[in-house]
């Protein structure tokens, strides 16, 4: 598999981790025996960078984690470990982003407990706080390194203009962000100023949320799925259009002797050096699909035929509802 580095002076790490949203009930019901077999299974194929957050499933995917390295301590060893803070809810219920000292620490410590581990490689805030300035919220996050408690930072769905202020504190050790065929944005400005300042881009929904595979989700699935039935590509006719649109990704990747998610991953992986792709699964025959896109070289014919089937703007819907809009920052 391709090796990639987590930042500038950040480890080397499989250019293909693991997005462990999975291990929450995102995508569907899962248990903790289901996401330990996903991580016996990445041990063995080679993947060493591990992404959850302390709101999947609150704490139960990093609880999953946590009880693996219990079980399998050569693990902690293994693994790079990224957790992410910042998302929290109101008196009233109500989303609502932090990125103070006091509750980011708070989250981390958290975090940290259940993940058993003493410090974690990769600490990003979640979302943007619209009442803290970057630099102030930067300043914070160097204290956590300095302090042991954090390896390296970073930021997810931030805009490049935000990168660019935060870096001048502090090196951002990556960014995260939506990356794949069907969500190019981040080709606007983000890909190129990750790379111009040596931070890594860790693209999450690589294969967009199962339409880039060979089993998309089908209506009644996505029903079950709290995000996705809610989400303008999953919904009312823009599901069935999409689906078909994608056919011929699909027959481009049996053309070439392999997989859709396995195409999908490569192509992302092929945007640049700095990327690093995180596709989330509850399959151990999926992860492996996944995992063939780290070692799957894509020619310049290649990319033309890919572009060819699924250009720019192919998908019905935006990324996200007006709901779901609420945290990433716009910047095209």
């Amino acid at each position: 598999m391709k090796q990639r580095k987590l930042g500038q002076d950040g480890p080397i790490v499989s250019a293909i981790g693991i997005g462990a949203m999975s291990f929450a009930d995102f995508y569907g019901a899962t248990d903790e025996a289901a996401s330990h077999a996903i991580l016996d299974a990445a041990m063995d194929l080679g993947i060493t960078h591990i992404d959850t957050a302390n709101v999947y499933g609150m704490g139960k995917s990093e609880k999953a984690i946590g009880s693996y390295f219990s079980n399998r301590p050569e693990a902690r060893h293994h693994f790079r470990v990224a957790t992410k803070a910042a998302i929290g809810r109101g008196d009233h219920g109500n989303r609502r982003f932090d990125n103070s000292a006091r509750y980011l620490e708070r989250e981390l410590d958290a975090s940290l407990a259940r993940l058993t581990l003493d410090a974690v490689d990769l600490f990003y805030v979640h979302r943007r706080d619209p009442e803290l300035e970057i630099e102030e919220v930067t300043e914070t996050l160097a204290g956590f390194v300095r302090a042991g408690k954090i390896k390296a930072f970073g930021y997810s769905e931030i805009a490049p203009s935000s990168l660019r202020r935060a870096a001048a504190v502090h090196p951002v050790a990556a960014v995260q962000s939506e990356y794949s065929l069907s969500t190019r944005s981040p080709e606007m400005g983000l890909v190129q100023t990750c790379s111009e300042l040596g931070t890594a881009l860790v693209a999450f929904s690589p294969v967009a949320r199962g339409l880039l595979t060979d089993r998309p989700h089908n209506a009644e699935a996505v029903q079950d799925m709290p995000f996705l039935k809610a989400n303008p590509r999953f919904t009312g006719e823009n599901l069935g259009r999409n689906v078909t649109l994608t056919e011929p990704f699909r027959a481009l990747a049996t053309e070439m002797g392999t997989t859709a998610a396995t195409l999908a991953n490569a192509w992302v992986l092929s945007r640049g050096d700095h990327i690093i792709s995180i596709p989330g699964t509850r399959s151990v025959d999926h992860l492996r699909e996944h995992v063939a896109g780290g070692s799957f070289v894509l020619s310049p014919t290649d990319l033309a035929r890919i572009d060819a089937v699924l250009p720019i703007g192919w998908a019905h819907g935006d990324r996200y509802s007006l709901d779901q809009w609420d945290g990433p920052e716009r910047y095209c």
